[in-house]
């Protein structure tokens, strides 16, 4: 396939078509009330489409229609062999249409393009094949009675669930709820992140799947997000995004029919750099490179660099020297490696951080600052902060931004402490030489996700979820499934007598 250059890029944003209305039992629908929020690149500010604003009747529409395909069996009724077929064919056509994906995710959220292409359509694609694969391949149990009775254990879908996502990886967030919901049986209304609705939109038309079983309803969190909350026809809600708009969904279960909630929430994650490990410069590349990846706009990402003393004077003139390669570009310059922020009003949030480790007596080794304001983008450059301590803001809050908080520490149980005293417990990486310190840091780690000696290296055959306020049941992997089914009992008895 051909390399575009920046300036084809370019050529090509200026002539996509968007889809910006609602998805509703198979067709594009404008909003019930004629609203509509603009989706405004972040690159430069320029308006990209007029979105459908939906509110509680569109969503009503939308669990009716799915609520009808989940009960006329339009999906759940077909052989498993013939969902598997349907869901590869989808995972193929992401890919034959990625440089289009690929481009509408950058626009809306200003990644860069690069990343788009590399990262979003591959990873998403990959996820609705590996779950298509599994559709025939997860069984049913028999549990061990006596012979006169057969105890069936089956798996049997939710129903009509509702998958919430955020803005940071549109497609792919998207696609690890829809892929497992959709190999589980259920109907689907999908609600995406008002900063990024567009990919949402763009994979509904192409689904391929029968009408009423996948809907899109972009809107405003407080609108369409807290109508599927409430809602006494949904049997299920997974959200990925902030602790505190999670804390909404489980108390809209709790006002409504006690609905099932899945939840992937924030994080604070340690990436510990311990003395026993030698090659510093090797640690020091991965923190960086993890940090300011996706402008660090990674629920994963590791915002806390904790470095025993011996070696924290090299691992930070080498993150330093990093951070300088991330300088934020235009993204959709191939060459880029970092891009702006979603909006401008989460720029503007990032940034607050700045004043806030400068108030605390954080040093700032690199960076705090705005970047490429000529364009009228949200971009901030690269920023690491020293010799924080874990007290202070930048190492208790969620930044969601490109900055680094380094905190020195003395030996492997402040390290743990460090780690651990945090309200999240999501991802977490310890780099040592040493095996048996692996295997004991491993253990004492609060969090859903344990990396040694590397970072976001897994793949779909692991689950991914926190311990803590980082949320609640797992994405990925066939555990997923956990949360798109009920477990069934039948019980019949064989007894003749």
């Amino acid at each position: 396939m051909k390399e575009l250059t920046a300036r084809e890029w370019h050529a090509r944003a200026e002539s996509i078509r968007l889809r910006s209305q609602a998805f509703i039992d198979g067709r594009f629908v404008d909003a019930a009330s004629g609203e509509t929020f603009d989706s405004v690149s972040p690159i430069d500010g320029r308006l990209l489409a007029k979105v459908a604003s939906c509110g509680e009747e569109d969503v009503n529409r939308a669990v009716a229609a799915a609520r009808r395909a989940f009960e006329e069996r339009r999906w759940s009724g077909k052989a498993p062999a013939e969902r598997k077929r349907i869901l590869q064919a989808f995972a193929a056509l992401i890919r034959e249409n990625g440089d289009e994906l690929a481009l509408i995710e950058t626009l809306d959220m200003g990644k860069p393009i690069s990343d788009s292409l590399a990262v979003d359509v591959r990873a998403t694609a990959d996820s609705f094949d590996w779950y298509a694969e599994a559709v025939d391949k997860v069984y049913d149990e028999i549990a061990p009675t006596s012979d006169k009775a057969l105890a069936l254990i089956t798996r049997e879908p939710l129903g009509v669930v509702a998958a919430v996502v955020p803005w940071n990886f549109p497609m792919l967030m998207a696609a690890w709820k829809l892929a497992p919901a959709l190999a589980a049986r259920n109907s689907v209304v999908l609600k995406p992140a008002e900063q990024s609705s567009l990919s949402a939109l763009k994979l509904a038309a192409e689904a391929g799947i029968p009408d009423g079983v996948l809907n899109v309803v972009p809107g405003m969190g407080p609108a369409a997000g807290r109508a599927l909350g409430m809602h006494m026809d949904v049997d299920g809600v997974f959200f990925t995004g902030s602790t505190a708009v999670g804390r909404y969904f489980m108390e809209y279960a709790a006002k409504s029919n006690l609905k099932k909630i899945g939840l992937e929430l924030g994080g604070k994650s340690p990436f510990i750099l311990l003395g026993s490990f030698r090659d510093v410069e090797r640690a020091a590349s991965q923190v960086a490179n993890s940090i300011f990846f996706n402008q660090g706009e990674m629920c994963t990402a590791p915002s806390r660099l904790i470095v025993e003393k011996s070696v924290h004077e090299r691992a930070v003139e080498m993150i330093v020297r990093i951070a300088g390669d991330y300088v934020p570009g235009d993204p959709l310059d191939p060459k880029t490696r970092m891009g702006a922020m979603v909006d401008e009003n989460h720029a503007r949030r990032v940034m607050s951080f700045v004043d806030a480790a400068r108030r605390e007596g954080a040093e700032i080794a690199i960076g705090g600052a705005r970047a490429r304001e000529v364009t009228g983008g949200a971009f901030v450059e690269p920023t690491v902060f020293d010799r924080v301590d874990n007290r202070m803001t930048v190492a208790q809050e969620e930044i969601f931004g490109p900055m680094l908080s380094v905190i020195p520490v003395a030996d492997v149980d402040e390290a743990v402490r460090v780690a651990n005293d945090s309200p999240y417990g999501l991802a977490s990486s310890v780099w040592t030489d040493d095996l048996t310190t692996a295997h004991a840091v491993s253990r004492r780690l609060r969090a859903g996700l344990v990396y040694v000696n590397c970072y976001d290296c897994d793949d779909m055959t692991v689950p991914f979820g926190g311990y803590k306020q980082s949320g609640t049941g797992r994405d990925k992997s066939l555990h997923a499934f956990d949360k798109y089914t009920e477990l069934k009992t039948t019980w019949l008895s064989l007894d003749r007598g």
